[in-house]
Protein backbone atom coordinates (compact mmCIF):
# COMPACT_ATOMS: atom_id res chain seq x y z
CA UNK A 1 0.00 0.00 0.00
CA UNK A 2 1.06 3.26 -0.65
CA UNK A 3 0.96 6.82 1.42
CA UNK A 4 -1.89 7.84 -0.39
CA UNK A 5 -4.31 4.69 -0.03
CA UNK A 6 -7.49 5.72 2.04
CA UNK A 7 -10.18 3.37 3.18
CA UNK A 8 -13.61 4.31 4.28
CA UNK A 9 -14.84 2.35 7.45
CA UNK A 10 -17.79 0.95 7.29
CA UNK A 11 -18.97 1.79 10.86
CA UNK A 12 -20.09 4.42 13.56
CA UNK A 13 -18.38 3.05 16.31
CA UNK A 14 -16.30 5.21 18.24
CA UNK A 15 -14.36 2.70 19.46
CA UNK A 16 -13.45 0.54 16.46
CA UNK A 17 -12.53 3.77 15.06
CA UNK A 18 -9.71 4.61 17.59
CA UNK A 19 -8.64 0.89 17.14
CA UNK A 20 -8.66 0.46 13.22
CA UNK A 21 -6.84 4.16 13.43
CA UNK A 22 -3.88 3.11 15.87
CA UNK A 23 -3.49 -0.08 13.66
CA UNK A 24 -3.54 1.52 10.28
CA UNK A 25 -1.49 4.53 10.70
CA UNK A 26 1.78 2.69 10.97
CA UNK A 27 1.06 1.85 7.57
CA UNK A 28 0.17 5.28 6.53
CA UNK A 29 -3.08 4.29 5.85
CA UNK A 30 -5.81 7.05 6.51
CA UNK A 31 -8.76 5.51 6.99
CA UNK A 32 -11.67 7.48 8.07
CA UNK A 33 -15.28 7.31 9.26
CA UNK A 34 -18.46 6.16 6.95
CA UNK A 35 -20.28 9.31 8.52
CA UNK A 36 -17.90 11.57 6.63
CA UNK A 37 -19.50 10.72 3.40
CA UNK A 38 -22.94 10.73 4.65
CA UNK A 39 -23.29 7.01 5.09
CA UNK A 40 -25.93 5.83 7.71
CA UNK A 41 -26.19 2.04 9.49
CA UNK A 42 -27.45 -0.29 7.44
CA UNK A 43 -29.85 -2.86 8.34
CA UNK A 44 -27.62 -5.85 9.53
CA UNK A 45 -30.09 -8.70 8.05
CA UNK A 46 -27.56 -11.41 7.82
CA UNK A 47 -27.43 -14.61 9.46
CA UNK A 48 -23.45 -14.22 10.40
CA UNK A 49 -20.94 -11.93 11.20
CA UNK A 50 -19.61 -12.44 7.55
CA UNK A 51 -22.81 -11.54 5.76
CA UNK A 52 -23.40 -8.35 8.08
CA UNK A 53 -19.86 -6.94 7.12
CA UNK A 54 -20.23 -7.47 3.04
CA UNK A 55 -23.48 -5.51 3.69
CA UNK A 56 -21.60 -2.35 5.44
CA UNK A 57 -18.94 -2.50 3.13
CA UNK A 58 -20.68 -2.85 0.16
CA UNK A 59 -23.17 0.09 1.23
CA UNK A 60 -19.66 2.53 2.26
CA UNK A 61 -18.17 1.75 -0.35
CA UNK A 62 -21.27 2.39 -3.22
CA UNK A 63 -21.68 5.93 -1.71
CA UNK A 64 -18.19 7.28 -0.67
CA UNK A 65 -16.53 5.36 -4.27
CA UNK A 66 -13.80 4.24 -1.76
CA UNK A 67 -12.28 0.87 -0.91
CA UNK A 68 -13.95 0.05 2.10
CA UNK A 69 -13.17 -1.35 5.33
CA UNK A 70 -15.94 -3.48 7.39
CA UNK A 71 -15.92 -5.50 10.61
CA UNK A 72 -18.92 -7.44 12.31
CA UNK A 73 -17.80 -8.98 15.52
CA UNK A 74 -19.19 -9.96 18.58
CA UNK A 75 -19.19 -12.13 21.71
CA UNK A 76 -20.59 -15.96 21.73
CA UNK A 77 -20.63 -17.42 25.02
CA UNK A 78 -20.40 -21.21 24.81
CA UNK A 79 -22.97 -21.90 27.88
CA UNK A 80 -25.54 -19.63 25.49
CA UNK A 81 -25.11 -21.10 22.42
CA UNK A 82 -23.01 -18.47 20.63
CA UNK A 83 -25.05 -15.78 22.01
CA UNK A 84 -25.25 -12.52 21.69
CA UNK A 85 -23.12 -13.24 18.77
CA UNK A 86 -24.02 -11.38 16.06
CA UNK A 87 -26.79 -9.40 18.03
CA UNK A 88 -23.79 -8.13 20.56
CA UNK A 89 -24.01 -4.75 20.04
CA UNK A 90 -28.30 -4.82 20.82
CA UNK A 91 -28.43 -7.06 22.93
CA UNK A 92 -30.13 -5.57 25.25
CA UNK A 93 -32.26 -3.52 22.37
CA UNK A 94 -32.28 0.02 20.96
CA UNK A 95 -30.69 2.12 21.84
CA UNK A 96 -27.93 0.71 21.85
CA UNK A 97 -26.18 0.49 25.46
CA UNK A 98 -22.91 -1.64 26.41
CA UNK A 99 -23.59 -0.78 30.20
CA UNK A 100 -27.11 -2.61 29.12
CA UNK A 101 -26.02 -5.62 27.17
CA UNK A 102 -23.23 -6.30 30.20
CA UNK A 103 -26.17 -6.48 32.73
CA UNK A 104 -28.38 -8.87 30.33
CA UNK A 105 -25.16 -10.58 29.97
CA UNK A 106 -25.05 -11.19 33.34
CA UNK A 107 -28.40 -12.09 34.22
CA UNK A 108 -28.42 -14.81 31.18
CA UNK A 109 -25.50 -16.16 33.44
CA UNK A 110 -26.49 -15.53 36.60
CA UNK A 111 -26.88 -19.70 37.12
CA UNK A 112 -23.95 -20.41 35.24
CA UNK A 113 -21.25 -21.82 37.16
CA UNK A 114 -17.24 -21.13 37.43
CA UNK A 115 -15.74 -23.54 34.69
CA UNK A 116 -18.63 -23.33 32.38
CA UNK A 117 -18.39 -19.56 31.43
CA UNK A 118 -15.89 -19.86 28.66
CA UNK A 119 -16.34 -17.38 25.94
CA UNK A 120 -14.88 -16.15 22.48
CA UNK A 121 -15.01 -12.57 20.71
CA UNK A 122 -15.02 -12.78 17.45
CA UNK A 123 -13.69 -10.59 14.31
CA UNK A 124 -14.81 -10.89 11.08
CA UNK A 125 -13.08 -8.18 8.37
CA UNK A 126 -14.39 -7.53 5.12
CA UNK A 127 -12.68 -5.28 2.53
CA UNK A 128 -14.29 -4.21 -0.58
CA UNK A 129 -11.93 -2.24 -3.32
CA UNK A 130 -15.05 -1.24 -4.57
CA UNK A 131 -18.60 -1.61 -4.30
CA UNK A 132 -19.30 -4.71 -7.08
CA UNK A 133 -16.10 -6.30 -5.99
CA UNK A 134 -16.59 -10.00 -6.30
CA UNK A 135 -13.56 -11.70 -4.71
CA UNK A 136 -13.56 -9.91 -1.30
CA UNK A 137 -10.66 -9.99 0.98
CA UNK A 138 -12.47 -11.92 4.49
CA UNK A 139 -10.22 -12.68 7.48
CA UNK A 140 -11.24 -13.60 10.83
CA UNK A 141 -9.73 -14.65 14.03
CA UNK A 142 -11.28 -15.13 17.71
CA UNK A 143 -9.84 -14.48 21.09
CA UNK A 144 -10.13 -16.94 23.83
CA UNK A 145 -11.71 -15.76 27.72
CA UNK A 146 -14.11 -16.39 29.72
CA UNK A 147 -17.22 -14.63 31.07
CA UNK A 148 -17.06 -12.59 34.98
CA UNK A 149 -19.62 -12.25 36.95
CA UNK A 150 -19.26 -8.91 37.49
CA UNK A 151 -17.15 -5.95 35.54
CA UNK A 152 -13.68 -5.17 35.87
CA UNK A 153 -11.63 -2.54 34.48
CA UNK A 154 -12.46 0.70 32.59
CA UNK A 155 -11.09 0.71 29.26
CA UNK A 156 -12.03 -0.88 26.20
CA UNK A 157 -15.65 -0.41 25.28
CA UNK A 158 -18.68 -3.70 24.62
CA UNK A 159 -18.50 -6.59 26.63
CA UNK A 160 -14.25 -5.72 27.88
CA UNK A 161 -15.01 -5.45 31.29
CA UNK A 162 -16.46 -9.07 31.83
CA UNK A 163 -14.22 -10.38 29.36
CA UNK A 164 -11.60 -12.14 31.59
CA UNK A 165 -8.25 -13.49 29.88
CA UNK A 166 -6.95 -16.37 32.00
CA UNK A 167 -3.49 -16.25 30.69
CA UNK A 168 -3.20 -12.38 31.42
CA UNK A 169 -4.84 -12.46 34.74
CA UNK A 170 -6.96 -9.29 33.57
CA UNK A 171 -9.57 -8.33 31.17
CA UNK A 172 -10.07 -7.20 27.89
CA UNK A 173 -11.15 -3.62 29.86
CA UNK A 174 -7.90 -3.79 32.06
CA UNK A 175 -5.57 -4.11 29.13
CA UNK A 176 -3.51 -1.20 27.59
CA UNK A 177 -4.59 -0.29 24.06
CA UNK A 178 -1.15 -1.12 22.66
CA UNK A 179 -1.55 -5.05 24.36
CA UNK A 180 -4.94 -5.26 23.35
CA UNK A 181 -4.44 -4.30 19.54
CA UNK A 182 -1.91 -6.97 19.77
CA UNK A 183 -3.93 -9.43 21.60
CA UNK A 184 -7.46 -9.06 20.55
CA UNK A 185 -9.55 -10.84 17.79
CA UNK A 186 -9.39 -7.67 15.97
CA UNK A 187 -6.42 -6.68 15.92
CA UNK A 188 -5.05 -10.20 15.48
CA UNK A 189 -7.80 -9.63 12.25
CA UNK A 190 -6.09 -6.76 11.46
CA UNK A 191 -2.80 -7.77 11.61
CA UNK A 192 -3.93 -10.75 9.04
CA UNK A 193 -5.10 -8.02 6.55
CA UNK A 194 -2.57 -5.91 6.70
CA UNK A 195 -0.55 -8.46 5.32
CA UNK A 196 -3.01 -9.19 2.87
CA UNK A 197 -2.80 -5.64 1.86
CA UNK A 198 0.65 -5.63 1.15
CA UNK A 199 -0.09 -7.94 -2.07
CA UNK A 200 0.63 -4.63 -4.89
CA UNK A 201 -3.06 -5.68 -6.93
CA UNK A 202 -4.84 -5.87 -3.51
CA UNK A 203 -6.52 -2.36 -3.66
CA UNK A 204 -5.65 -1.66 -7.75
Amino acid sequence: MTEREMLVLASGNAGKLREFHQLLLPLGVAIRPQADFGVGDVEETGLTFVENALLKAREASRISGLPALADDSGLAVDALHGQPGIYSARYAGEPKSDTRNNAKLLEAMAEVPAGARTARYWCVLVLLRHAEDPVPLIVQRCWEGEVLTEPRGAGGFGYDPLFWLPDQGRTAAELSADEKNRLSHRGRALQALVAALQEPTRLS
